[in-house]
C-alpha cells in the first residue's frame, strides 16, 4: 500500500495532480487545502497518501500534511462518507477549524460546509468527536478554539477584504486560518491583512 510519494510534479489542477516517481506518472486525487501548498509544475513534490482500493479501481489520495491525511481517513469511516464527499469537505474547511467545529460539536459550523447537512454533521460529531482528540490534544485544541473566538470578527472582516481584493474564498480562508492558528496572541486587522497578502502574493 502507498503512504507517501515523493517525485516531479508534471500536472496540477483543482482536484488532482500528475507526480512523476522514478518514471510512474501516479494521478493523485487532492483537496483544495493541499492545492494552494503546490510547488510549480517539475518541481520536486511530496504527498502524504491514502491508498483507496475497491473491486474495480485503485484511487490514491494526496495531502500536504498528516494532519489532514488523518481526517480523511477518519472522515471515510464515518457511515455516508466517502472518498470523493470527504475532499470535499477538506476543500471547504481547513482541517484545524474541522477539528475544533467536531470536537466542540459546532452543528452550524460543519452545515455550512457545501455537501454536508444537518444529519451528517450531527453523525460526524457523534462518530468523530472522541477520536479527534487523538489527532490534536485537548491542550491544543482548546488554545486554538480560544485563539479563533478573540480572532473571529477580526477574521471574518479580512476575509472580506481579501474576497473584494480578488481572491477566491476557500483560499483566502485558509490563509487566514493558517495565520491565526500559528500565531500565540490575538491579531489585529492590520497584522492579519498584511500578513495574508504577503503569503498569497508569493
Amino acid at each position: 500500500m502507498i503512504a507517501r510519494i515523493n517525485g516531479t510534479l508534471i500536472y496540477k489542477s483543482v482536484n488532482h495532480v500528475i507526480v512523476d516517481a522514478h518514471g510512474i506518472g501516479y494521478r493523485i486525487f487532492i483537496p483544495l487545502t493541499t492545492f494552494y501548498e503546490l510547488p510549480e509544475t517539475n518541481r520536486s513534490v511530496t504527498l502524504n497518501i491514502h491508498t483507496y482500493v475497491k473491486q474495480d479501481a485503485i484511487s490514491l489520495f494526496g495531502f500536504n500534511t498528516d494532519k489532514e491525511k488523518d481526517i480523511f481517513q477518519l472522515m471515510i469511516s464515518v457511515t455516508g462518507i466517502g472518498p470523493r464527499l470527504a475532499m470535499n469537505i477538506l476543500s471547504g474547511i481547513s482541517a484545524e477549524e474541522l477539528i475544533r467545529a467536531v470536537s466542540k460539536g459546532n452543528l452550524n459550523r460543519l452545515v455550512s460546509i457545501p455537501g454536508v447537512g444537518k444529519k451528517m454533521a450531527g453523525r460526524m460529531i457523534l462518530e468523530l468527536k472522541d477520536k479527534v482528540i487523538k489527532i490534536s490534544p485537548e491542550d491544543e485544541i482548546s488554545r486554538i478554539d480560544d485563539g479563533m473566538d478573540e480572532n473571529e470578527q477580526v477574521r471574518e472582516d479580512a476575509l472580506s477584504a481579501l474576497i473584494n481584493l480578488g481572491y477566491k474564498s476557500n483560499k483566502a480562508g485558509s490563509t487566514l486560518d493558517k495565520i491565526i492558528s500559528d500565531l500565540p496572541e490575538p491579531v489585529t486587522l492590520d497584522v492579519l491583512l498584511k500578513t495574508s497578502l504577503k503569503i498569497l502574493a508569493g
